[in-house]
């Protein structure tokens, strides 16, 4: 290799000497840096320079973002039915004690002298956990949903050695564009279509695509439009018998109601942890886990850290800590199978709590709540003239309202409803434009009689 000129563009960042960023481009292969980025919508990209303002003093930034969170209008000034991933569930005042706590508030997937229990709460909340999703294995959080099911998709091409994932055309956009992103190019996505009628699974064609490359078959139960998908075992069969691992993600929270996906062959189950006791946080607090059974084929593929107890060298005394170690990017670094970074520990520690507060009365206490307030709601919209509920399957918090026959937009509708100091459904024209005017409506536990009445007579006035 020749000798690079001597030459100093940044005294701490070496690496924006050109000669030195030539010679690293040309060894991986690439022509210029804008390369790197291609998988960057242009009009994304900063093309000038970027602007940046004279620095604050602390009361000057403090009262500049306060001005800025003025702005919002938050689901405490207002009752807000959206949903779509980030959902509004009652919040027990002890998972915010607990998640404040120096100790854990920033819980880091660091080491031990500096733990202070930590690594036993993540233990406790992988137990709880596993036993709601009624599966052996749960890994510390990732950090959202998106990206547990991408992982869960990774592991299952790399136990296969197949290189095609099937998912539900119906499943949340941002969703499938995460999990194309990170599956690409070791893994192909392949959308499987949907029953018009009821938005269950299209049978016939995920026998047509199903093939001797498919390594897993990916479903959403509830799926992101709100149904129940009935038709589990059914998918099951048909991915194993093609040698396929059948992946299921959940919204937990539905699961003291609904059976759990490993009942019915999954093999593997993902999901958000955000109901479980973590507040929405303006678009915040998401992280997802991954369950499996423990079988050395599934524990060995998991690229995040698992904590474990064992008996230490006292005898009757026990401790808290890795499992497997060696298989994970900490410890393999360049050669690890993904790259897992700091991970949401805080929120899986939170999720721990809401478990253990509410037990399995509680949780099935909460899915009761949820089903029936969320039934009532679909009902009372579907009196009104012109409004329809799209999809006629079983559903749990969330449903497709179809506003066609109004005439009007779910823009303007939602525009008119926030004058009622109410935020409407997410507008999904937009996602599912076939669909037309149509809004994805959620109720949950915090939702009273009261305020779906109110929903209905502002939607009525402003039909």
């Amino acid at each position: 290799m020749a000798t690079l000129k001597k030459t100093t563009s940044h005294p701490y960042i070496p690496n924006t000497v050109p000669e030195v960023q030539q010679a690293m481009l040309d060894e991986i292969g690439v022509s210029d840096i804008d390369e790197l980025y291609r998988m960057v919508p242009k009009e994304l990209r900063l093309t000038g320079p970027l602007k940046v303002e004279p620095a604050l003093s602390e009361y000057e930034l403090q009262r500049h973002v306060d001005r800025l969170l003025e702005r919002n209008r938050s689901a405490k000034e207002t009752v807000s039915f959206l949903g779509a991933g980030c959902w509004q569930h009652f919040v027990p005042a002890v998972c915010d004690e607990i998640n404040q706590r120096s100790e854990f508030v920033t819980a880091y997937a660091g080491e031990p002298y500096e733990d202070h229990g930590r690594f036993q709460a993540l233990f406790e909340y992988q137990s709880l956990l596993a036993e709601l999703v009624d599966m052996d294995v749960v890994n510390v959080p990732t950090f959202d949903w998106a990206q547990a099911a991408s992982t869960a998709l990774r592991i299952a091409g790399r136990i296969t050695g197949r290189r095609t994932a099937l998912l539900p055309a119906t499943m949340h956009p941002e969703r499938l564009r995460v999990i194309r992103n990170y599956l690409s190019p070791q893994m192909d996505c392949v959308l499987v279509d949907y029953v018009p009628g009821t938005g269950l699974l299209d049978m016939a064609d995920l026998q047509a695509k199903l093939s001797s490359d498919t390594a897993a078959v990916y479903i959403e139960n509830p799926s992101y439009i709100g149904h129940i998908e009935t038709q589990g075992r059914e998918i099951a069969e048909l991915a194993h018998a093609a040698g396929a691992l059948f992946v299921v993600g959940v919204d937990p929270i539905s699961l003291g109601l609904l059976e759990p996906p490993s009942r019915y062959g999954a093999d593997i189950v993902c999901g958000d942890l955000q109901p479980l006791g973590i507040r929405m946080q303006y678009g915040g607090g998401q992280a997802g886990f991954i369950a499996t059974r423990d079988e050395e084929q599934f524990v060995m593929e998991y690229p995040s850290r698992l904590f474990g107890i064992a008996p230490t060298a006292v005898e009757g005394e026990y401790g808290f800590g890795d499992v497997a170690y060696e298989r994970t990017s900490f410890a393999k670094r360049e050669k690890g199978k993904e790259s897992v970074g700091t991970q949401t520990a805080l929120w899986g520690i939170t999720a721990g709590v809401y478990l253990a507060l509410m037990g399995p009365h509680g949780m099935r206490e909460v899915g009761e709540t949820v089903i029936r307030q969320a039934r009532y709601a679909a009902n009372r919209l579907a009196e009104l003239e012109g409004v329809r509920i799209r999809f006629q399957a079983s559903s749990f918090k969330e449903f497709v309202v179809d506003f066609n026959g109004t005439g009007r937009t779910v823009s303007d509708i939602n525009k008119r409803l926030l004058e009622h100091g109410i935020f409407g459904g997410k507008d999904l024209s937009g996602e599912f434009p076939a669909w037309g005017q149509c809004a994805l409506y959620c109720v949950t536990e915090i939702h009273t009689k009261e305020d779906i009445d109110a929903l209905a007579a502002a939607l009525k006035a402003v039909l």
